[in-house]
């Protein structure tokens, strides 16, 4: 079990230090010839997508467009069943999303069965999501409390509900101990699950924003207690991310973005290529090797990611994150074809999230 005092190590609150010319990673030569935009193992920019669903998860969404709850069901149900976690927490954080949109097949489900642990679950991730973007959130938040310990009570072993409760305690400002509660109870149950490794490090960066520093050891310690097939493996990476896309705190070494990276990569290499399911990694790693300045590496992850490109991270970066793909896709294409001749460093951007890894 990871020990709680790894998740809240003794550290001040980094100052903010703002940086008014952060390094840029460097891009192709000027005047390299742009290539097109479909060849060397790359698709199309047309045949690109944004979030495709995987394809258990995709009928689902079909179903549920219809009115129908008995697939979404029973997703979630097999999920349950067969304790896998990482898929279940991705599918529900999917349904509650088109759950706001389109909720005829949620309220039927409601309505049929009220006290189904898959449900309770999915109305508790879709009444945080709909407090979150308000202004009112820490307020709204407090009435979402009675479904989120319901939804716990629904199957002891499931961790999602600890880490949709780790998440609600971030967005209601919980103080350390509480959180540190919150994050027992969830490792007991699961204790190298991503969701929840990811909800702790948000909360650390929301806690001590700028001290990046403390957020990436959280993520090494946490990748070297994990199984090398683990999730977690990537938590460094996403530790990174916040770092490179946040203009505050001081400086980390390159050598641990690079580890971070190579984790990442050797994750990566454990999936199958062109697979919607390992795309958030994959989106996720050619952003930072872009950063980092590592061309080769950048291109081999762009051709496993194919046509499946997710909005984060580049939702942190534009309004327009597909579009910003396609951009960061054609810059490694260019520089795969003409490399720049020294090799750039990593870049500190102007539009991170603060406290947001």
């Amino acid at each position: 079990m990871v020990d709680t005092m790894a998740l809240l190590p003794p550290f001040s609150r980094a100052a903010r230090i703002p940086r008014t010319a952060p390094r840029r990673a460097a891009a192709p030569p000027a005047g390299t010839p742009r290539p097109p935009a479909g060849g060397l193992g790359l698709p199309a920019d047309d045949d690109v997508l944004l979030d495709v669903p995987d394809d258990r998860l995709g009928p689902a969404l079909v179903a549920a467009a219809r009115g129908e709850h008995g697939p979404a069901s029973a997703l979630l149900g097999a999920a349950r069943a067969t304790a896998d976690w990482e898929r279940r927490d991705r599918w529900v954080r999917r349904l509650a999303g088109f759950a706001r949109s389109r909720d005829e097949w949620f309220l039927r489900w409601s309505a049929t069965a009220p006290r189904d642990p898959d449900l309770l679950t999915l109305r508790a991730q879709l009444a945080v999501d709909r407090a979150w973007p308000s202004p009112a959130r820490a307020e709204l938040l407090r009435e979402v409390s009675p479904l989120i310990t319901a939804a716990a009570r629904g199957d002891d072993r499931d961790p999602v509900p600890w880490r949709i409760a780790l998440d609600h305690a971030r967005g209601s400002g919980a103080g350390h101990k509480y959180f540190g509660e919150l994050w027992e109870a969830a490792v007991r149950r699961a204790p190298h699950h991503y969701g929840c490794h990811v909800a702790a490090l948000r909360y650390l960066g929301a806690s001590y924003h700028g001290s990046h520093q403390a957020c990436l050891d959280f993520a090494e310690r946490a990748a070297q207690d994990a199984p090398a097939a683990s999730p977690v493996q990537a938590l460094p990476l996403r530790a990174v991310i916040g770092y490179l896309t946040d203009d505050c705190g001081p400086e980390l070494p390159q050598r641990r973005l690079d580890e971070a990276a190579d984790r990442a990569i050797a994750l990566s290499a454990r999936y199958p290529e062109a697979d919607p399911w390992p795309a958030a990694l994959r989106n996720q790693l050619l952003l930072v090797l872009v950063r980092l300045g590592r061309w080769q590496d950048a291109f081999a992850q762009a051709r496993l990611i194919g046509p499946y490109a997710t909005s984060f991270p580049w939702e942190r970066l534009s309004d327009d994150p597909l579009g910003l793909f396609l951009k960061t896709r054609d810059e490694v294409r260019t520089a795969w074809l003409a490399p720049p001749s020294k090799p750039p460093r990593s870049e500190r951007g102007r539009h991170g999230h603060p406290g947001d890894h």
